[in-house]
């Protein structure tokens, strides 16, 4: 197994998990409502310099051009840590003013954005879209979260390998835990991963954390416990990785892998299935 890499440089190489969503999309259930105009007020002028100098005047109300982009506060807060290495706008708009601005407008199209959304008029049918669409961002939300259990499935699928998905496997004094992938029968198993992929923040980092855990406290000996994990969420929640981390470090865990270095992740797995005549 490859030694375990820096914090720091494992930090960086977390990736977005989530596409941007451009909230003015057309879905067929949004052509059914109507199409409205409106206005987002008159404070807000549609060009990089002048909204580099409203969000300096302003900096309480950069959330409104997150939203203006459909970013919530958590993602806009997430989004800024993964860009600022700082989830605080108070302090990029007085100080980075035109960066946060042109970052915004490269990254979510801010510009064109607000001129679209400026003339427009919202009704009581804009309230039904918005519901419906807070509806879809969480199914997208958990279909990213499977992301990473997908990828891993398919390599342990094209490796030739016998696994389950999603399940708890027996270790030491028939103690259980759970894994997202399972090598083998899970009351004997060989090689168990964790995928755990957030971009937003919650206590579900911390559950994933003590599930990892739980995995290095019961393993055996003969057993290859790997963890996958991304997404920008973890850089809200560096104490909860560092965890995890540490786990590789003191070698409770024999690896740790973000969705760029899947490759490191499939020789791994190849190389101890062969070893374990598991595959030829």
């Amino acid at each position: 197994m490859s030694d375990a890499v820096d914090f720091e440089d494992y930090l960086k190489s977390l990736g977005r998990l989530t596409s941007h969503v451009d909230p003015t999309a057309s879905t067929p259930e949004a052509e059914r409502i109507v199409e409205a105009t409106g206005s987002l007020g008159g404070l807000l002028d549609t060009d990089i310099t002048g909204l580099a100098a409203w969000v300096r005047d302003n900096p309480n109300d950069v959330p409104v051009l997150g939203l203006a982009v459909g970013l919530s506060q958590e993602k806009l807060k997430n989004a800024l840590r993964d860009r600022f290495d700082t989830s605080g706008w108070h302090g990029l708009a007085r100080t980075q003013p035109v960066d946060l601005v042109t970052w915004l407008d490269a990254e979510f199209d801010l510009v064109r954005m607000l001129r679209t959304q400026l003339e427009r008029t919202y009704t009581f049918a804009d309230i039904l879209v918005a519901r419906a669409g807070t509806r879809a961002t969480a199914t997208r939300a958990g279909a990213s979260g499977r992301r990473i259990e997908d990828e891993i499935e398919d390599i342990a699928r094209d490796l030739g390998l016998d696994y389950t998905t999603r399940s708890r496997f027996v270790g030491r004094n028939g103690r259980t835990a759970p894994a997202d992938l399972i090598v083998g029968d899970p009351n004997s198993a060989d090689i168990v991963v964790a995928a755990k992929g957030f971009d937003s923040t919650g206590s579900k980092l911390t559950d994933a954390v003590r599930e990892i855990e739980e995995m290095a406290e019961v393993r055996l000996p003969t057993q290859l416990v790997l963890a996958v994990i991304d997404g920008i969420g973890w850089k809200s929640r560096q104490s909860d990785l560092r965890r995890i981390h540490q786990l590789w470090a003191t070698r409770q865990i024999d690896g740790m892998y973000t969705l760029v270095t899947l490759d490191q992740f499939r020789t791994d797995v190849a190389e101890f299935a062969r070893l374990r005549r598991l595959i030829s």
